[in-house]
């Protein structure tokens, strides 16, 4: 059985080893095509992989057809403008379907349950005009206003609260605390792994948005967009393309760097994936 288990582990991690490589492929080969000319991107030579020569041509000409720094700004705005907005909304949303009674509960909680269900798509035309009607296209709030309120969010911080005992508010009440002050400072701290988990998809959601981006801003845009607009109709310039996608990845890998712990942590105690 000893030698059984060992094969049986042996087999597990190379299967993962591979899975890992073939993850990594992409990116690899983003990077090495930065480095490239035109012509080497663009060879159907398979065994052209390196670049002849390291050349930084591609990166200087991105950075200075793009204003990468309002990029950056513009994106880390949009992440923190949409955590900031899920995460407080659907823990008052989580908490209300989660604990209290209320007339209408069930109701409401299945129009987010039906928000769930439906493609996000649905929703552009009419975020589109409340957005033009306030005269807010082609700001900041514009591109975080989709993510103000999230179904996906609620739902997440309403199992998070239903797990909680019931001895806790007993116990809050039976010491004087109001619904608000159970919430704050007795039910709330415990959801913290929770709300670090939905401020993690919310970021990477909200990093990769590419759809309405383009549809409401034309100046003030992230990252995603700016990239998209680098493509042409018939050409493309795939050198640029890699250095622009690398250098976009930098906020990312910037804050998985500072937040790793929380990213493994948020990701392992909500049992989903990205």
């Amino acid at each position: 059985m000893a030698a059984r288990d060992k094969a049986n582990r042996v087999l597990i991690h190379v299967i993962l080893i591979l899975v890992s490589i073939t993850m990594l492929v992409p990116f690899l080969w983003m990077i090495l095509t930065a480095f490239k000319t035109m012509t080497e991107a663009t060879s159907v030579n398979p065994f052209v992989i390196l670049p002849s020569t390291w050349r930084w041509d591609s990166f200087k000409e991105v950075i200075e057809n793009m204003d990468f720094l309002h990029l950056y700004i513009n994106t880390l705005l949009l992440i923190l403008g949409r955590v900031v907005c899920a995460v407080l909304t659907a823990t008052l949303a989580g908490y209300a379907f989660g604990r209290l009674n209320f007339r209408g509960k069930n109701l409401m909680f299945s129009l987010v349950l039906f928000q769930m269900m439906v493609p996000g798509q649905i929703f552009i035309i009419p975020q589109y005009l409340m957005v033009s009607k306030m005269g807010m296209l082609n700001t900041i709030f514009a591109l975080v206003f989709p993510g103000i309120v999230t179904a996906f969010g609620t739902f997440l911080l309403k199992q998070a609260y239903m797990g909680l005992p019931k001895d806790l508010e007993e116990a809050a009440r039976l010491d004087g605390c109001n619904i608000g002050q159970t919430f704050l400072f007795i039910m709330a701290p415990l959801t913290r792994s929770s709300m670090v988990a939905l401020g993690i998809f919310t970021a990477v959601f909200a990093y990769k948005d590419l759809m309405w981006p383009l549809i409401c801003n034309k100046d003030v845009m992230p990252l995603s967009a700016a990239l998209a607009k680098m493509q042409g109709q018939y050409t493309n310039n795939y050198p640029q393309l890699m250095a622009a996608s690398l250098l976009a990845c930098i906020p990312m890998i910037v804050l998985y760097l500072i937040f790793q712990k929380q990213f493994i942590e948020g990701i392992a105690t909500s049992g989903g994936k990205l």
